[in-house]
């Protein structure tokens, strides 16, 4: 049985943020090389139709981008409260939802930001979604041993609401 009893959600977040700052750094190193790429003078236009300096800038751009998205994520994750959620409540940011499907059982943390972000807590994966995701906007407002028929890829999935935490 899956059960996500006795995880400490305090660790969870950190791992989280942990393995976004890891990505983060990714992406800095990324947007530097894509840079300097950028600036470089091999790169210099040899007619109008050489791009090669331009894609460079629009990579580069486009990874400052994802560092700084990864950035806000971070911080919204640092200040996350690290509460447990009373036998009843309905879920939204912060619970840790076990649900089961088609006879498989999967834990989902309701994160902020950062939506796919997979962790691994006492040797079970749980998935970050978010609030607007389809799985996330599905799931908001229910609570423990609901029972509803999601909508996934486009076709009903009966489930059941096994945890809130």
């Amino acid at each position: 049985m899956l059960s996500s009893a006795g995880m400490n959600k305090r660790v969870l977040i950190k791992k989280v943020v942990a393995k976004l700052k890891s990505e983060l750094k990714v992406h800095f190193r990324a947007a530097q090389a894509s840079r300097a790429e950028a600036t470089h003078e091999q790169n210099k236009a040899d007619n109008k139709y050489d791009t090669r300096g331009l894609e460079a800038s629009y990579l580069a751009r486009g990874q400052s981008k994802q560092a700084a998205e990864l950035e806000a994520a971070i911080a919204e994750f640092e200040k996350l409260e690290a509460r447990k959620f009373a036998l009843g409540e309905s879920i939204a940011v912060g619970a840790l939802v076990g649900l089961e499907m088609a006879g498989e059982r999967s834990l989902y943390f309701i994160g902020p930001r950062a939506g796919g972000t997979e962790v691994v807590l006492d040797g079970k994966e749980v998935l970050v979604i978010t609030p607007p995701s389809p799985l996330g906007a599905q799931l908001l407002g229910k609570k423990q041993g609901d029972r509803p028929q999601l909508e996934l890829g486009g076709r009903g999935q009966l489930s059941k609401i096994v945890s809130v935490e």
